[in-house]
């Protein structure tokens, strides 16, 4: 009885997948356009996009029987990046080469040397992803920080508190209370990509939404806002493979 009062349940913004073992964080999308179930793979992350009125049931079912499509492109789409010693992280987008230090003690730090930047990480060996992970993540903090007070202070809005997370699709998100979440993984791009995407969140703080109005007020408070969105399109998924430390969250 009543039945036809009752509303179907939204479906959630992500799934997981696993996939060989390892869970993947796949995008839900609803669109009015959309006649059928889509599973692609943008810059941003594995996207599963629904009809309308379509059955959460049926969308898991069809995203089960396509993990296999999905795990024969994530290999060559981005291989994992481990933060460790000889590798280079690009640090603001300009590749920095980490080298240990030797030290038991002591902070990550920025070199300038013959053979180019350098990261020097002090301790052992064993601790290197978690030093180099919890100084990413400060670093991360501090310009998304001021970068967010920036456009929040053109847009006349006020942000509440910053957060970083280590989401494998989002680049950030903005609750109505003024908290914005960022993917700690944008201190790897350069500093005009981190900063689109805290115009783009603090903008939700205006619009909570992606209409027309949304981006006219992200235009407002980054006219050069293209330039950004761009970059992420062509290189999000690659700068998307940098993993933080398997005992972080």
């Amino acid at each position: 009885m009543f039945s036809f009062l009752r509303q179907r349940p939204a479906p959630p913004k992500t799934t997981p997948l696993d996939i060989d073992g390892v869970r993947i964080d796949v995008a839900v999308k609803v669109s009015a356009r959309a006649r059928s179930f889509r599973l692609s793979l943008p810059a941003s992350g594995p996207l599963l996009t629904l009809p309308e009125k379509a059955r959460w049931a049926d969308a898991e079912a069809f995203l089960l029987r396509h993990r296999h499509w999905l795990a024969a492109r994530l290999p060559r789409a981005a291989q994992a990046q481990r933060l460790m010693a000889g590798v280079e992280i690009p640090l603001r987008g300009v590749p920095h080469l980490v080298v240990p230090t030797g030290a038991l003690r002591g902070r990550v730090e920025i070199a300038v040397t013959d053979q180019g930047p350098m990261l020097r990480v002090p301790g052992d060996a064993a601790h290197h992803p978690r030093r180099l992970y919890d100084w990413l993540k400060a670093e991360a903090l501090a310009d998304l920080n001021a970068q967010s007070a920036f456009h929040a202070e053109r847009l006349g809005v006020s942000v509440r508190q910053v957060r970083l997370r280590s989401q494998s699709s989002r680049w950030g998100s903005c609750s109505s209370s003024g908290t914005i979440n960022y993917n700690w993984r944008l201190i790897l791009a350069p500093p005009h990509v981190l900063d689109y995407v805290a115009a783009h969140e603090v903008a939700h703080l205006v619009e909570m939404n992606h209409s027309p109005a949304f981006w006219a007020t992200v235009t407002r408070t980054l006219p050069d806002m293209e330039r950004g969105k761009a970059w992420l399109k062509a290189h999000g998924r690659a700068l998307m493979a940098w993993q933080a430390p398997t005992q972080a969250s």
